[in-house]
């Protein structure tokens, strides 16, 4: 323990001989950090972090990779997306584009592009026009994956939008009441609706994978709408759009862990 020499205020090792500087008194008290420890460490958080944010930006590298004009390109993303629609006898379904981006609206029959795919003369813009269309064709066939995606997933966004506000609320709701059960209760409310929203991205994969290359990537090598020598890049493009939804599902890992860590500190 250290000694304080009464006569002088000053600190003294446990011998009592040596007198101790205040940078030898505040370092005795800070834990120690190894060096292998605190590398292990640092090398698990970018892993951990490559893991989530890897996919998303993967996605959006492939997709601007990709996004060069073609000028000898016969037709631009949504004069693609009209014509398969017309060609497969896809009746009532529209083409639009739309700043909300890539998407295909069952409820309204509506394969929707964000306005460069919709304009843009690229490989990207035709992929995922194709794969747009693809959704188009299992909404046509009846899949139940789609179905079933189509019906959870608005319920999911509004739970989980629910659940910020109630994660946000469950600290001041604790201090109020002065106990346990409302705070864990608007805790545990919170988690769900997150969890429910990554499952529901999840979920989505095998139907975004079957719009890319069950759907999209046969009418386009078949059709000849793409030269041989696109095809690898249209496959890397559609392998992009299919993982849209699960780069959205690691963010919302990344999102539950943040408000899991922030919460149980408190």
């Amino acid at each position: 323990m250290l000694i304080m020499q009464q006569r002088r205020g000053r600190l003294l090792d446990p011998d009592g001989k040596r007198p101790l500087g205040i940078c030898h008194l505040v370092s005795s008290r800070l834990p120690v950090m190894h060096p292998g420890s605190s590398s292990m460490l640092i090398v698990l958080m970018i892993a951990v972090l490559a893991l989530i944010f890897g996919p998303s930006i993967w996605v959006k590298l492939v997709m601007r990779a990709n996004a060069t004009e073609i000028p000898d390109m016969p037709g631009t993303g949504g004069e693609l997306a009209g014509h398969l629609i017309s060609r497969l006898g896809l009746d009532g379904v529209i083409v639009e584009s739309s700043a909300a981006g890539d998407h295909y609206d069952p409820s309204a029959r509506a394969v929707r592009l964000s306005p460069g795919n919709f304009e843009g003369r690229s490989l990207t813009a035709i992929a995922v026009a194709a794969h747009e269309v693809g959704h188009a064709i299992q909404h046509h066939n009846g899949d139940r994956h789609l179905a079933a995606r189509t019906q959870l997933a608005p319920v999911a966004n509004t739970i989980a939008k629910v659940s910020v506000y109630a994660i946000s609320l469950a600290p001041v709701i604790g201090l109020i009441t002065r106990h346990p059960v409302p705070f864990s209760l608007l805790f545990m409310l919170g988690i769900s609706g997150l969890v429910a929203r990554m499952v529901v991205h999840l979920f989505t994969l095998p139907t975004e994978w079957d719009a890319s290359f069950g759907k999209a990537l046969p009418i386009l090598i078949e059709g000849q709408y793409i030269a041989p020598a696109e095809q690898q890049i249209v496959k890397k493009v559609l392998r992009a759009a299919a993982l849209t939804y699960f780069a959205a599902a690691l963010a919302d890992i990344l999102n539950l862990a943040r408000w899991a860590a922030i919460l149980l500190r408190r």
